[in-house]
């Protein structure tokens, strides 16, 4: 029987509060022998959304509980049910990008204290989706004693300098000062319930998108991340914030500006790359594991950015049982 408990803590060197959910089996006796498990989102969607989903197939947070896991997941402040930063109650365009990544990296450190005080473990291990991935990789480089084993899945290293969707040339650049982020986006953007299937939709190599993504799952997602702004439905159609530092992180990683080292990590690590990723590239992945001290590739053949969302056989089966194998293996 699943387990679940939210609670909320303080982050570190700010007023913000940040939500938390642990997933595991009740009564489970196995996770005395496994570090406790941080999941990491990205960009747009929060926690819950991005890997506990109330539906069959949409809750990796669950299937990685099944193996026999003590999984958290962390809403980073401006995301979920995280507070947000007192610049989400103005228009956009009054404040610069928010949340960037020592923002982020604040966030999970203290999400990593808590849990090492609840757990009483020494070390946890981390997945970060996405921009979630930079996010995690950037923390792990300040805090290599804090993590046993790193996943980093579908993101942005900064290893070469083309991105036409982020980079160079996107709506992301400044066109009055070429390769600095444009800034007149504002501190966060709106988003609709369509904005999260365009390149989802583009990505999947079948004219029924429902072949490989189950629509149940994908309802799911859109309505979790719809509902988990409470100011979506002040705006129609109904549409949630989502902090712009992401973004900005992620433009300067597009346009080859590394924000971490992966020569710095010192700790074992999984790099999975969807080979039909629209936002991370295989140049990202490869560079991450012929950087890092320790480090394995797995490529999903096809695979989408969601490919934990996606169907079992378009790449969930292959990803989860990655994550599982790589999290008990003795390295």
């Amino acid at each position: 029987m699943i387990e679940k408990s939210d609670h909320f803590i303080k982050s570190c060197y700010s007023d913000e509060n940040i939500f938390i959910r642990q997933v595991k089996l009740k009564d489970n006796h196995q996770l005395a022998n496994h570090e406790p498990l941080l999941l990491i989102h990205g960009a747009r969607v929060a926690g819950i959304g991005s890997f506990d989903l109330p539906v069959k197939g949409g809750s990796l947070a669950e299937d990685l509980a099944l193996a026999g896991f003590d999984i958290y997941i962390i809403d980073l402040r401006g995301y979920g049910k995280s507070s947000r930063p007192k610049e989400m109650l103005n228009v956009p365009n009054e404040s610069k990008s928010l949340v960037r990544t020592p923002a982020a990296i604040a966030d999970i450190n203290s999400a990593v204290k808590q849990i090492l005080k609840w757990t009483h473990a020494q070390k946890v291990n981390m997945l970060g989706w996405a921009t979630g991935g930079h996010w995690a990789a950037a923390y792990a480089e300040q805090h290599n004693d804090n993590v046993k084993k790193l996943i980093i899945y579908n993101s942005l290293y900064g290893a070469i300098d083309n991105h036409q969707l982020l980079g160079k040339g996107s709506v992301f650049e400044d066109k009055q000062h070429l390769e600095e982020f444009n800034h007149d986006i504002g501190g966060y953007q709106l988003n609709t319930r369509e904005s999260l299937f365009t390149e989802w939709d583009s990505s999947i190599p079948l004219d029924n998108k429902e072949l490989w993504r189950d629509p149940v799952v994908a309802n799911a997602y859109a309505e979790e991340a719809i509902n988990s702004d409470p100011e979506s439905f002040s705006h129609l159609p109904p549409q949630f914030r989502s902090p712009t530092g992401a973004m900005a992180d992620s433009f300067e990683l597009a346009i080859g500006k590394k924000q971490w080292l992966a020569k710095h990590l010192t700790m074992p690590i999984l790099v999975i790359f969807s080979q039909n990723d629209f936002w991370s590239r295989k140049a990202d992945a490869v560079a991450i594991v012929n950087e890092a001290q320790q480090a394995q590739l797995v490529e999903i053949p096809n695979g989408t950015h969601f490919a934990h969302l996606d169907r079992d056989k378009y790449g969930r089966s292959l990803f989860i049982s990655s994550v599982i194998d790589f999290l008990k293996s003795d390295r």
